[in-house]
Formats: C-alpha cells, sequence, structure tokens
C-alpha cells in the first residue's frame, strides 16, 4: 500500500516537472518568436532607412551635378524636370518683353555666303558676338558681310549688329539662318556688338541696346536669360573678348538682361504693342536652291 502510494507521489511530481518543463519551454519559445520578430522590424527598418538614405543621396547628388552644370554653362533650365517646369508656369508665371526696340532693316543680299536663305524652325540660345573689328560701326560691318558675295574670303553674318551708338540693324530676315556660330547655326539667333577699345567692352549705349534686344527675343523664343551664350560657349572661340576675359561681367549681362524682363515685361501679351520695324521674312528674295556655305565664320 505504501509502496503503491510512494509511487503516486512520484508520479505525480514527475507531471508536475514535466508541465514546469513545459511552461518554460512555451516561454522560451514566445520569447525566441518574440525576439525574431523584433529582430525582423529592425531589419525592415534598417532596409527602409537604407533605401530612404540612398534616394536622399541620389537626389543630391542630381541637385549638386545641376548646380554643377547650371554655374558651368549659365543656363538654369539645364536638367529640369517635367515637375519644376509645371510648378514654375502655376507659381511664378513667366514675363515676356513683347515690345521690341527701334530697329533698322538693313537686309543683305541673297548670296551663298553671307545670306544662303536657309530656314530656321528653331531657336534654342541667342549667341553674342563681338565684330573683332575696333572702332567700326554697324554700318560698316553690315557692309562686310554684304561684301563676302564679292570676295568670297569666308562664310559669315549675323542677324543683328549693334553699333557704338546703340543703334541696331538687321541684317537677316528671323525665318533664315546666319554663318554664325558653327554647328549651330540652324537653331540659333546672333547678334554682332561693335566697340571702341582693343579689350573689346562695349559702349553703354551699345549695351543698353544689347539688353532690350536680348530681352525681346528671349520672350520671343519663350527662352529666358540663362539661354543666352557666348560665342566662346560654342567651340572656344574669343568671342566676345571682353565677356570671355571677365567672366564675372557675363554674369552681370545675364542679371541685368533677366532684371530688364522682370521690369519691363508682361504675363500676358497686351493689345496695344506697336508694329516691330523687325523683319520676319523676306521670301521674295531668296536666293537660288544651288547656294550653300560653310557656316563657319
Amino acid at each position: 500500500m505504501a509502496c503503491h502510494l510512494r509511487v503516486d507521489i512520484l508520479r505525480q511530481d514527475r507531471t508536475e516537472e514535466i508541465d514546469r518543463i513545459s511552461q518554460a519551454e512555451a516561454d522560451r519559445a514566445r520569447k525566441r518568436a518574440a525576439l525574431r520578430k523584433r529582430r525582423k522590424r529592425r531589419v525592415y527598418l534598417m532596409r527602409f532607412l537604407v533605401f530612404m538614405i540612398a534616394i536622399v543621396m541620389l537626389a543630391g547628388g542630381f541637385v549638386g551635378i545641376r548646380h554643377m552644370v547650371r554655374v558651368r554653362t549659365g543656363n538654369r533650365s539645364a536638367l529640369k524636370t517635367p515637375v519644376e517646369d509645371a510648378l514654375e508656369e502655376i507659381l511664378i508665371p513667366r514675363k515676356k518683353v513683347y515690345e521690341c526696340p527701334a530697329i533698322t532693316p538693313a537686309l543683305l543680299t541673297p548670296n551663298e555666303y553671307s545670306r544662303p536663305g536657309e530656314p530656321l524652325t528653331e531657336v534654342k540660345n541667342i549667341f553674342i558676338h563681338y565684330t573683332a573689328n575696333p572702332g567700326t560701326g554697324a554700318r560698316q560691318n553690315r557692309d562686310y558681310f554684304d561684301s563676302l558675295a564679292q570676295t568670297q574670303i569666308t562664310s559669315a553674318s549675323a542677324h543683328f549688329v549693334i553699333g557704338i551708338e546703340g543703334e541696331i540693324l538687321q541684317c537677316l530676315p528671323m525665318d533664315e539662318i546666319g554663318y554664325a556660330v558653327k554647328g549651330r547655326n540652324y537653331d540659333s539667333v546672333s547678334i554682332e556688338c561693335c566697340y571702341e577699345n582693343e579689350n573689346g567692352q562695349f559702349s553703354e549705349a551699345t549695351y543698353r541696346s544689347l539688353v532690350e534686344l536680348c530681352a525681346y527675343l528671349l520672350g520671343r523664343y519663350d527662352l529666358t536669360e540663362f539661354d543666352l551664350m557666348r560665342h566662346y560657349d560654342e567651340g572656344g572661340k574669343i568671342c566676345p573678348k571682353y565677356y570671355v576675359e571677365h567672366p564675372e561681367e557675363w554674369e552681370r549681362l545675364i542679371y541685368d538682361v533677366g532684371y530688364y524682363i522682370s521690369a519691363h515685361g508682361q504675363t500676358q501679351q497686351p493689345g496695344d504693342i506697336p508694329t516691330a520695324g523687325i523683319v520676319e521674312s523676306d521670301k521674295g528674295n531668296q536666293p537660288g536652291e544651288d547656294t550653300a556655305g560653310t557656316g563657319e565664320e
């Protein structure tokens, strides 16, 4: 009897011990599961943080590259995204100068060396040049372009020439190319500027007319002041000399054109703009189909 009782007690103790072990194992299993869950959450969190850091680094790299490109090229629209364009149009309506400055038409005679008559179908940039001929006036440089039909020493021309007194002569219609910037004649407009001294600095009158003409042309072609370029920026030619040797003055010109647009531009075309003296087209004086020049200046 006593033996059976002792066996029952031992069996009960064994059962209780097994229950305690099972409960401990269950507790440890729950702790392991909770630990695995926490570890998994930490892994997911770390992956998310790494992903966000990568996104921020990529965005920072893009912004840095874009800033570098804009500084080097002077083009604020470089690498701009469509979203930025849309936001700018909505939040900051672009102003345009609709009134053209005083321009005297002085179109070149159609010829294969300075006015080939080929169509200009798009304009991406406005190029600024200097005549490389100190002390000469707008009419003299216009006549030089015209004389190339006879001398045939080179191919050269520009849409406009600005004189020392600020007078603006138009040498080519706006729907024709000029021979001013090799490789860019079919998508740009060029402005030649006269000057007095060897350093190539423009007179105040020339500078003022240049700012006004650039502001008008930029609005006409839906461009900004950062789409202005020196001839130097396309091919490395030292032209215009003063702005190649004094890049800070080039930055000032860009700023002055932008300021002029802000001060004199409008977000919508008014209905009382006077008729401009600019020649859009001169189809009656087109050269024959066989005219073709080198396209170099």
